[in-house]
């Protein structure tokens, strides 16, 4: 952004100096306007924009820096063969006849931050019903309550909440209290979008209504860093004796407790202790756009898309170099992170996010990842492990996976049936009549049968009787301004349907 149209009439000599003070000028006047926004604020909202603007000076300071892509492309090289076990390796070792000693160590964190909106959902993704009226929340409780229920252990959850969730999320929360989870919650950064011209920020007030309802934003998951550090949480966690976090999206149901993993964990030798495992899977065509781990400068590191130089991201997305891709199910230390936020040692890359307001208006926001700091972590460590551990529910289509059939609920967690012969996942592609949840629930009178099935596409105006199945490979397509009712118990297998099919009672 800096330095592109600034150079005409300078000498060249003189052109780092003058970068050098463009940036200083800029700088100067984003901690003024920063000041200004503090002015608005009273009590404990000041004090708490207090620290979210000190994290952003921070990261406006850092983007301010950064020149071209972070990468050097001939820097990077694969990963040496030890730095990503197979989890094949790490379960074959057997396992303690204790449990609850590492289980004690550990905290379950989820990243809660997220609206449903892509889902055409109000208020927190995880408040979504995905499976037998359970949301997603709920399923994260019965999971860690059977851990602690069986093995007689107290494993917390701690949900990293954003402005956008944490109201709602701390309604819903009384309903578990007599539920065998303590449960905790910190709040992500509001971070004030910029404007992409002026590079400076868009808001005009502390408050975040009226005009001011989008000019605010959490700043990604590589926020929980700082946030947990300093919302007095992780010293409170490090002295109840724990030493662990495991850290997933809330929407990826496969994100359960390994116990596999967490012995791992905790069974290194001192000197050796890891620090921080990525959980990465093999990538399949659907997943060409997901970070993958390099080495770089003697490092691991994970690589972004957003990273990647425009002439090679055709080499990223090749599924023949990059084989893995991670999951963002990570298992971190907290002595590690308290370490590293007080030296401040955390080296996260900064992703440029661009928006359009409603009004039109260009903005960037600052973002990080929270895989990203994997670099300054000591011994960390690659795992890769079944695609059963990557099932996140992004779009209506991936719900009606999770709905049906193909899956199988217990105590919290969903595994493939067993009927089904082939591990793999079917691909869904539901078009654009079924993209919000209502709309969804209204075309199915009941989830098909899909243990049989590889492939669905559904586009058009279609819905769906009771007790269907859907077998191979099944393409639904109603022409704009037909209509296609599935008749009750139909059984399609390897059918393509097109034109008009209606169903009416006399």
């Amino acid at each position: 952004f800096i330095g592109l149209s600034l150079s005409k009439g300078v000498p060249n000599g003189g052109m780092a100096q003058f970068q050098e003070e463009m940036r200083q000028q800029l700088e100067t006047s984003m901690h003024a306007e920063l000041e200004k926004l503090l002015d608005t604020a009273t009590g404990v909202d000041k004090e708490v924009s207090k620290k979210d603007f000190d994290g952003f000076k921070k990261l406006f300071h850092r983007f301010l820096q950064v020149e071209g892509p972070s990468v050097d492309w001939p820097k990077i090289h694969r990963p040496p063969e030890d730095s990503i076990q197979p989890y094949d390796k790490i379960a074959a070792l057997p396992l303690p006849d204790s449990l609850a000693d590492s289980l004690n160590k550990l905290v379950v964190v989820k990243l809660n931050g997220g609206l449903g909106t892509s889902m055409g959902c109000k208020g927190p993704k995880s408040l979504i019903s995905v499976r037998n009226e359970n949301t997603f929340l709920d399923l994260t409780v019965q999971q860690i309550e059977h851990l602690n229920k069986k093995y007689n252990t107290d494993v917390p959850l701690v949900l990293m909440n954003s402005f956008n969730t944490d109201e709602d999320t701390k309604k819903i929360l009384q309903k578990y209290t007599h539920h065998r989870v303590k449960i905790h919650t910190f709040n992500q950064s509001r971070y004030p979008r910029i404007n992409k011209e002026s590079l400076l920020p868009v808001a005009t007030d502390i408050g975040m209504t009226g005009e001011n309802a989008d000019v605010w934003y959490p700043p990604g998951h590589g926020d929980i860093y700082a946030s947990f550090y300093n919302s007095g949480l992780l010293d409170q966690l490090i002295t109840e004796g724990k030493e662990y976090i495991f850290v997933s999206n809330i929407d990826n149901l496969g994100a359960t407790v390994d116990l596999n993993i967490l012995h791992h964990l905790v069974s290194q030798p001192n000197g050796k202790r890891c620090e921080f495992i990525m959980e990465v899977t093999d990538k399949t065509r659907a997943d060409v756009k997901g970070g993958t781990l390099i080495q770089y400068d003697n490092k691991l590191r994970l690589l972004e898309i957003a990273q990647v130089p425009k002439a090679h991201v055709d080499e990223f997305k090749s599924v023949t170099k990059f084989k893995i891709f991670n999951t963002n199910n990570l298992w971190i230390s907290l002595g590690a992170i308290k370490r590293l936020q007080e030296q401040n040692a955390m080296d996260m890359e900064i992703i440029v996010n661009p928006k359009t307001l409603d009004g039109g208006q260009n903005v960037i926001q600052l973002e990080t990842a929270v895989g990203a700091a994997i670099k300054s972590f000591d011994n960390a460590l690659g795992i890769n492990v079944p695609r059963s551990r990557f099932l996140p529910v992004k779009t209506v289509s991936d719900l009606l996976l999770v709905m049906s059939n193909l899956y199988s609920l217990e105590a919290g967690s969903l595994t493939m049936s067993q009927k089904r012969e082939f591990p793999t996942t079917p691909h869904v592609k539901l078009g654009s009549s079924f993209t919000k949840v209502q709309e969804y629930q209204t075309r199915f009178e009941s989830i098909p049968d899909m243990l049989e099935l590889d492939h669905l596409t559904v586009s058009g105006d279609v819905t769906f009787g009771k007790q269907v199945s859907l077998k191979g490979t099944v393409i639904i397509i109603a022409n704009h301004g037909d209509r296609i009712d599935i008749p009750a118990g139909t059984i399609l297998e390897n059918k393509i349907v097109s034109g008009n099919l209606r169903i009416l009672d006399h």
